[in-house]
């Protein structure tokens, strides 16, 4: 082994580690918020795409919709706490992911399967494609289903009006 892939398997192992802690800062935070709130939840870590990823899973998802609020406003606003409370304890920030009640991942199949639909219609029409406004996780999705195509496509607008096109080959 060289130098150069030894140095890199331990980089890898180091930013490892560093979202494995984030992971656990991000639950220690959100297991008091749960107790605070007096509802159940699991909660389950992991590690997504170079983040950390922290899901709060329970039998009776309704009591979680309190924490997802309409269209995600809620959640957006925890994972936002929840980032600061892991900057706070590590000085860094965090790209830390929440999903609540599996709010996320359906999220993420219906923009998936948007993405694919609109560059359908660009490859059918040649022409480019205007999407709704949409937060930086939901125009993530959309680019990367738009570039699994393969198309391309661009973030445009300012927030909160921000949106993607995708455009032809």
């Amino acid at each position: 082994m060289t130098e150069g892939t030894t140095t890199t398997a331990a980089e890898g192992s180091d930013t490892l580690t560093r979202l494995e802690q984030e992971g656990e800062i991000a639950a220690d935070y959100l297991e008091g918020l749960l107790d605070i709130a007096d509802l159940d939840g699991d909660i389950d870590m992991d590690v997504e795409a170079d983040r950390a990823a922290v899901s709060i899973l329970s039998e009776s998802a309704r009591d979680l919709q309190k924490l997802v609020g309409r269209d995600g406003e809620v959640l957006e606003a925890l994972q936002e706490l929840t980032r600061l409370a892991v900057h706070r304890e590590t000085g860094d920030r965090s790209r830390l992911m929440l999903d609540i009640a599996g709010f996320r991942a359906k999220k993420r199949e219906v923009l998936a399967a948007l993405g694919a639909k609109a560059a359908d219609e660009v490859k059918s029409s040649g022409e480019p494609v205007k999407l709704e406004p949409m937060t930086p996780f939901e125009r993530k999705v959309v680019h990367d289903a738009v570039a699994a195509a393969g198309l391309r496509s661009a973030s445009e607008g300012e927030e909160p009006q921000r949106f993607v096109v995708v455009l032809p080959a």
